[in-house]
């Protein structure tokens, strides 16, 4: 199917504005999970670490799932897996208000609601890149905002929810609200030609020419007969010789080299039949061991292996603050009174904010990107070293706006991967890296929550996020250093497409 030139707007711009309200009321809820998560404690029993893992899952799925969801887009379009997506998430939520305990949750909310999300999010990522290319980084942008806002809203809403009605009826007014996904996946018009597309070929069509021996010659037994009669009379007619007998005689010959040539045909096709199937599993295989290649080539870059440490250990670190920070609060003995809004809130409103102005930073000639970056990790690390010294709501307050505006450096993410491997590689890159980061996202709560279980307190679990991220930063900072250029420069030549940081030149 061909695809029309990227407006740049027009239809597009409402492609935006679904895509906007698309992941804020798919992630609305598993991003401000930390609500649920105390009543999940209180409902179920279970200790930290174990009741941890439903969040995480919801917010770890979709990234470990990113190669199935991208087939899934790129074979059926982003409208019907938009459509398909939001009954996942919408009856994963109400399914979750049945859960009898906390195994059900896993399934339910963790893995239903969290692959729909990965699918609804590659869904609005692909149809507006579709419609956009000038201003493709602005509409991005902007749909991004639309989780962060999810999270800022929804905490709040969930929190009133149960007060209302419940955990339960929490549950089911939410995922109520996000049966508006299939009136926004219905708005996502796919960008097509004008013109009407070529028929599709059948599966024998598309198979190579030299595969196709028999297709325009192979005929069935009744044409053959009826051929070579017609051809025998029209002889016949032409010489005034009837002859019965040589009818009889003639007819006899035609059926016996009829099935003589039917044998070699079926021989001739199973032979080539088998060649084929050959040739595709060599094909096949060929580009497992191609990919596998690449693989390695990006893992010999230096600042690609560190980066893939980095965004795996800031995962495991610092995304724990956003879905437990509520419970820090309840450990920390702080009165309900004190709270103007939720911590998570906070969080969410200055991820937005972060997102929109680190993102135009990183466009700045004179900003390293990766400099940027490890700036972003090493700032959330000591932001985590702090969490246990906050003891008041003021201070709590105060590092979830830090810790929310860095995590904003999500929006840069993509500029560093693209200048690290180049562009060509940049989706083999990014496929790599987000699967470490889903590991990240969904291993983190669970082990921040088993060292409470394990000490009963938050400072211990909070120092080894700190010393994760920490870490992560200083290993990728130390693989951009200049003298790994120099030496480099002299043993070997770095692989074709990829960027090497000189740090001297753009600080």
């Amino acid at each position: 199917m061909e695809f029309q030139k990227p407006p740049d707007g027009g239809w597009g711009w409402v492609i935006v504005a679904v895509s906007f309200f698309t992941q804020f009321l798919c992630y609305g809820s598993p991003l401000a999970v930390g609500v649920l998560y105390l009543e999940w404690l209180d409902a179920f029993g279970e200790g930290k670490g174990k009741t941890a893992w439903v969040g995480s899952l919801a917010n770890g799925i979709g990234l470990l799932a990113s190669p199935v969801c991208s087939i899934c887009v790129s074979s059926f379009g982003a409208r019907p897996v938009a459509i398909f997506s939001g009954f996942m998430v919408a009856g994963g939520l109400m399914i979750s208000s049945f859960a009898p305990n906390i195994y059900f949750l896993y399934i339910s909310y963790g893995i239903v609601v969290g692959l729909g999300c990965g699918l609804l999010y590659t869904a609005t990522v692909t149809i507006t890149c579709q419609y956009f290319d000038k201003r493709r980084g602005l509409a991005l942008g902007l749909i991004s905002t639309g989780s962060s806002v999810g999270l800022f809203i929804y905490a709040a809403l969930q929190r009133e929810l149960i007060e209302l009605y419940g955990l339960d009826g929490c549950l089911l007014i939410v995922g109520a609200l996000s049966l508006n996904i299939l009136a926004c996946g219905s708005l996502m018009r796919p960008l097509e030609s004008s013109d009407s597309p070529p028929p599709e070929k059948s599966c024998v069509e598309k198979v190579p020419d030299q595969y196709l021996v028999y297709h325009e010659k192979e005929k069935t037994v009744e044409e053959n007969i009826s051929i070579l009669e017609k051809g025998y009379l029209d002889e016949k007619c032409a010489n005034n010789v009837p002859d019965y007998k040589q009818d009889s005689i003639l007819n006899k010959n035609v059926l016996s080299s009829i099935n003589v040539n039917e044998k070699d045909t079926y021989k001739k096709k199973v032979v080539e039949q088998t060649n084929f199937c050959k040739q595709l599993a060599k094909r096949k295989w060929q580009l497992y061991l191609n990919y596998w290649a690449e693989t390695v080539v990006l893992f010999k870059n230096k600042v690609f292996s560190a980066l893939f440490v980095a965004i795996l250990l800031f995962d495991i670190g610092g995304f724990p603050a956003s879905l437990l920070m509520e419970d820090v609060a309840r450990s920390a003995n702080i009165n309900e009174d004190d709270y103007h809004m939720p911590l998570i809130s906070i969080i969410g409103i200055m991820t937005a904010i972060g997102k929109l102005i680190l993102g135009i930073l990183a466009d700045f000639k004179w900003v390293n990107t990766l400099y940027l970056y490890v700036t972003t990790l090493l700032m959330t690390g000591m932001a985590l070293f702090a969490i246990p010294f906050a003891k008041s709501y003021l201070t709590l307050a105060m590092l979830s706006a830090v810790l929310g505006f860095l995590t904003g450096n999500w929006s840069i993410f993509p500029y560093v991967t693209t200048k690290t491997v180049g562009i060509e590689k940049l989706t083999h890159a990014y496929g790599i890296l987000m699967f470490f980061a889903g590991l990240g996202n969904s291993f983190g709560p669970p082990i921040v929550g088993w060292f409470y279980d394990w000490t009963q307190e938050y400072d211990t679990a909070f120092y080894f996020s700190g010393f994760c991220v920490l870490l992560g930063g200083f290993l990728l900072l130390l693989a951009a250093l200049p003298c790994w250029n120099a030496c480099a420069n002299q043993s070997s030549k770095l692989p074709p497409n990829t960027y090497s940081y000189k740090v001297a030149s753009k600080a």
